[in-house]
């Protein structure tokens, strides 16, 4: 038999697709330079991408004519300066015209959220969830909904697409909730119904990774790490880890599935039928529980008990203290298996209490604690989840993500 015939058969590239791929990556970097360095001539940009003047001036010119960028005249030179020629003019993101709707679904209650390119938050609304079981239809009604009263209050500005971001096990391709013990969801699509009551493209991720791809873009905390390492601790506890700039999802999006982990010292027990697992014992659920327990809140919202040890009560202030030591017991477990340059923690006492960051990074250990940081979006941190999983969108391919490029809209837009 011909040597021939043992060689791997490789589809051909259909053509104009690898122009397309570079056409896109080119449009992304030149996109990603601007939110970095904006205003910015295009002559550093050229310089910071490596591409050419000309192949800079044209991006700009499309992306401009999309409405992503904006010319930004240089102020007057003082007169008597001297200064001759054609004058540098500087393009910036354009943040007044577009928006991403954002959508947090947590257990109690759902964030809705308008952000503008910068992943600043432009308005922001909780909707709690009605009754004792969290039905996902709706739930998404109520988000589109939610998102139509913001727009309504900012006519002046266009929706690009929604993103949309939970907990538990999500997969990003299917655009579904394929696991929310907590909410009681199994396989529930997301992106389709959310689609047809927007009429906007629709953008689905688990929360750690949106935060993630949030830190990257508008984060000070993990700005030019190579690899970073999130943390979530809120009702559901779990990861991601991305690494030059992409996010590791993993067959079915699955990565980052850590609640079942073993933590030392843990004391709570779990639904599985172990104790210590690590979401049932950094599970806000839990330190809320022992902070009704204790005397020091009667509800289930951790921001009470946060309010109790800012007023003084020794208890509250013991069992924060507690829950970020446990905290770092998870860090350090992460950091031995992934040792990645930066650890973004999000985390209710270490975001909002020196003591607690203390704690958590002691827990660490000296010797890797100045890696470990809160999140750079302790006000607004579900919000942002839920906006950068559609402004990742936008940032990766800027120039299908346009208005242009929209699906017709249904019957009933947002």
């Amino acid at each position: 038999m011909p040597s021939s015939s043992l060689a791997p058969v490789r589809p051909r590239p259909r053509p104009g697709a690898v122009d397309g791929d570079r056409r896109r990556t080119s449009a992304s970097a030149v996109l990603r330079s601007v939110l970095d360095h904006g205003p910015v001539a295009r002559s550093t940009i050229a310089r910071l991408t490596g591409l050419s003047p000309a192949s800079v001036t044209d991006h700009c010119a499309r992306l401009t004519g999309l409405g992503l960028l904006r010319e930004v005249p240089e102020p007057r030179p003082p007169a008597g300066t001297g200064r001759v020629g054609r004058p540098h003019v500087p393009v910036d993101l354009d943040g007044s015209r577009f928006v991403v709707g954002g959508v947090h679904v947590a257990v109690p209650y759902t964030t809705v959220a308008l952000l503008d390119l910068r992943g600043r938050v432009v308005a922001e609304r909780r909707l709690d969830h009605r009754g004792a079981v969290v039905e996902p239809a709706r739930v998404l009604a109520d988000a589109a909904a939610g998102l139509r009263a913001l727009l309504a209050r900012h006519r002046t500005r266009t929706p690009l697409a929604v993103g949309v971001a939970a907990g538990g096990w999500v997969d990003r391709d299917s655009g579904s909730v394929v696991e929310h013990p907590l909410l009681g969801w199994r396989d529930v699509p997301v992106r389709e119904p959310l689609r047809a009551h927007t009429g906007l493209p629709v953008h689905v991720d688990g929360h750690a990774r949106a935060l993630v791809n949030g830190e990257r873009l508008f984060g000070a905390a993990a700005r030019g790490s190579l690899s970073v390492l999130h943390l979530f601790a809120g009702n559901v506890v779990d990861a991601a880890f991305a690494t030059h700039d992409e996010v590791h999802h993993g067959p079915r999006s699955q990565a980052g599935s850590i609640a079942h982990l073993p933590l030392a010292g843990g004391t709570e027990p779990c639904d599985c039928g172990r104790t210590g697992c690590l979401q049932a014992e950094l599970s806000e659920r839990t330190l809320c529980r022992r902070a009704r327990e204790a005397g020091v809140v009667h509800t289930a919202n951790p921001l009470h008990v946060l309010a109790a040890a800012a007023g003084g009560d020794a208890d509250a202030v013991r069992l924060l203290l507690h829950r970020s030591r446990m905290t770092g017991r998870a860090v350090g477990l992460l950091l031995d298996v992934l040792n990645p340059d930066t650890v973004v923690v999000t985390e209710v006492g270490s975001i909002h209490r020196e003591d607690c960051l203390a704690a958590l990074r002691e827990e660490v250990g000296t010797d890797r604690a100045a890696a470990v940081v809160p999140t750079s979006f302790p006000d607004s941190v579900l919000a942002v989840a839920g906006g950068s999983v559609a402004l990742d969108v936008l940032y990766r391919d800027p120039l299908g993500m346009s208005p242009q490029g929209f699906p017709a809209p249904s019957p009933a837009p947002i």
